[in-house]
This record gives C-alpha cells, sequence and structure tokens, in this order.
C-alpha cells in the first residue's frame, strides 16, 4: 500500500508540473506568437519566396523572444512567490521538498529550452540573480548545471568552467539534504568539475578540470584542487629546497 501511495504521489506530482510547464511555456509564447502572426499577416501581398522569408526571419527571432520572456516569466514568479530554500534536511514527500521540487522546475524550463544562448553572457548572470543566487561582479558562467541558485554564492571575478556542475543538494536514504555553497573571488572552477552542497572555496582557489569536490569540503584560499574525490596539491619543491629540507 504505501509503495503504491508514493507511486500516485510521484504521478500526480508530475502531472502537476507537466501543467506548470503548459502554462510557463503559453505565457512565454504570447509575444512569439504575435510577432509571427504580424510578420504571416504583412507578407500577404508578398511574393511567396518574400512571405516565408520573412515568416522565416519571425519564427527566428520568436524564438529569443520566447527565451527571454520565459526567464523574466520564471524570475519573476521567483521573487513574487518569495521562494528561497533554506538549509537542512527534509522528507521527500514534504513541503520544504515541495518547494525545492518547484525552484528546480522553473530552472529546468530555461535549462532544457534556452540557457545554451545565454551562457558566457550578461544573461547568465541575470538568470542566476533572479532565480535567486548571490553574484559578485564580472562572474563569467560557462556551465548549464548550476542548480539551487537561493543556495549559491559566488564573488567578484570568478569563472565557471565549461560543464561544471556546483548543486546545493543530495537526496541520500530517502531524505533531501540542502546546504550552501560559497565561492570566494577570483576563483576559478575547471571545466566538467563537481561542487557538491557544502562546500567553501576560498578567494584565488583554482578547482581542476573534471575534480569532485566532497560535500561539506573546504578550499583554502589560492589552493589548487585536483582528482576524484579532489584533493589539494601539493606545492612543488625543487632539488635545491629538498637538500636544504635534508640538511
Amino acid at each position: 500500500m504505501k509503495s503504491f501511495l508514493m507511486t500516485l504521489g510521484q504521478f500526480i506530482f508530475s502531472l502537476s508540473m507537466y501543467i506548470m510547464g503548459t502554462i510557463f511555456f503559453g505565457l512565454a509564447l504570447i509575444p512569439s506568437v504575435a510577432l509571427v502572426s504580424k510578420a504571416w499577416q504583412l507578407g500577404i501581398n508578398l511574393i511567396p519566396i518574400m512571405r516565408y522569408t520573412l515568416l522565416g526571419f519571425s519564427i527566428a527571432a520568436g524564438y529569443f523572444l520566447f527565451g527571454f520572456t520565459l526567464i523574466l516569466l520564471t524570475g519573476g514568479i521567483r521573487t513574487i512567490l518569495r521562494l528561497r530554500l533554506k538549509e537542512g534536511v527534509y522528507p521527500i514527500f514534504s513541503l520544504g521538498g515541495l518547494k525545492w521540487a518547484f525552484a528546480s522546475c522553473l530552472y529546468l524550463l530555461i535549462n532544457f529550452t534556452f540557457i545554451d544562448f545565454i551562457l558566457l553572457t550578461p544573461f547568465a548572470n541575470l538568470l542566476q540573480r533572479l532565480l535567486g543566487a548571490k553574484l559578485g561582479k564580472n562572474v563569467q558562467i560557462n556551465s548549464k548545471f548550476v542548480f539551487d541558485a537561493t543556495l549559491l554564492e559566488i564573488g567578484d571575478n570568478t569563472v565557471v568552467g565549461g560543464g561544471a556542475i556546483v548543486i546545493g543538494h543530495v537526496v541520500e536514504r530517502g531524505r533531501l539534504k540542502l546546504s550552501k555553497v560559497k565561492i570566494g573571488k577570483n576563483v576559478t572552477l575547471g571545466s566538467h568539475c563537481t561542487i557538491m552542497p557544502g562546500c567553501e572555496i576560498g578567494d584565488n582557489a583554482i578547482i581542476g578540470a573534471g575534480a569532485v569536490l566532497l560535500k561539506n569540503t573546504k578550499v583554502d584560499p589560492r589552493s589548487v584542487y585536483y582528482g576524484v574525490p579532489a584533493q589539494p596539491l601539493k606545492p612543488h619543491r625543487n632539488k635545491e629546497d629538498s637538500a636544504n629540507a635534508q640538511g
């Protein structure tokens, strides 16, 4: 019986997310549909090739209009609802779990449809700020896998490399665990590295490409971490230094 109720709950939740997606996509498409419709009407007296060309350009422009409208819409809804995640441990089927799921769905709406076109642009930072992240100046985000924005802090001049995963949640033994991720100034997150919940990275640190920073890891300023799991890179000593140390 318990298994049946869990399956039913998952089905209802999934259905509600599909309905939410339909509503958000529908609202975001309104300006694009209006643009395409207007272009088709304007081309009514043109020869077919010219009319189809006008229609094609209007559809392409409509896609970008849809994307930016969706960003503003999801960010606006999050702000209006004051949807902020709090650190803690929650049952999956709880108010805290539902808030996390709803916030995640808002991001995924954009992640699956438009985000590739805004990486490494100010619009990527705008999206994260609208979703609740605290970003410093001149932050460069080149990854679509930056999740749980309300649990994220990034300092000035930090670079998030391509494919890097920054995440503020894990699900362990049927419970959702939320922890903040704090990244300092002038930090470099290498390509496809993973930053787990609860991590704190000091200023001027480097996390190497493909490294996995385990939960709650504290990275000292100016340190360099590589590997799986990520470990600090020991400073290299030349032969003269080694001889002096032995003497």
